[in-house]
């Protein structure tokens, strides 16, 4: 049975107050912290699938750069988009694109959600060092130390938990006919 679009805008509203939720766990570090968007993004876009996750990750970044208190620590505002962190919450955008591609491509199993939820850690990170790099001028060496090192074990740990918990929901929300299976 197909959704109407008002139930499809509805999930992915809810999967932008997922994210705004999750990214309220933060673990403080001296340059940029972790948080649970990551975990977030990946779960959401694990459920809810390419078009779905993805709006869900654009709605959660404009309401954040509309200045609702959406990012980590109840934070919001442009300025935080062009301050050291907006790499990796504009990097979440292509995340989601990339990972939705991929589960597209190659189906929702646990195996294929753990290999794309990695991606979209590695897609994150990229971004987010990047931007971390031009942004605070820091050298390569430094803004990979900063931006890539302390997050690549929880990193991946966030992706398997992101992949694990996204497929038992997806499969759920199948059976329950409230999101269309991936033919």
């Amino acid at each position: 049975m197909k959704k109407s679009h008002t139930y499809n805008y509805v999930l992915a509203a809810f999967g932008a107050a997922v994210i705004a939720v999750l990214a309220q766990v933060t673990i403080p570090l001296p340059l940029i912290p972790i948080t649970g968007q990551t975990l977030a993004v990946g779960l959401i876009v694990t459920i809810l699938g390419t078009k779905l996750g993805t709006i869900s990750v654009l709605l959660y970044i404009l309401l954040g750069a509309a200045g609702m208190p959406v990012f980590s620590g109840m934070s919001g505002g442009f300025a935080i988009l062009v301050g050291p962190t907006g790499g990796y919450i504009v990097g979440f955008l292509v995340t989601a694109i990339i990972m939705g591609l991929y589960l597209d491509k190659f189906g929702i199993t646990l195996v294929q959600a753990i290999i794309a939820n990695i991606i979209g850690m590695a897609v994150t990170l990229t971004f987010g060092t990047v931007w971390l790099k031009i942004l605070a001028d820091l050298s390569w060496t430094a803004a990979f130390m900063g931006g890539v090192a302390p997050f690549i074990v929880v990193g991946i740990v966030k992706a398997v938990v992101a992949a694990w918990l996204g497929v038992i929901v997806r499969k759920r929300l199948e059976r329950a006919h409230l999101i269309e299976a991936i033919a």
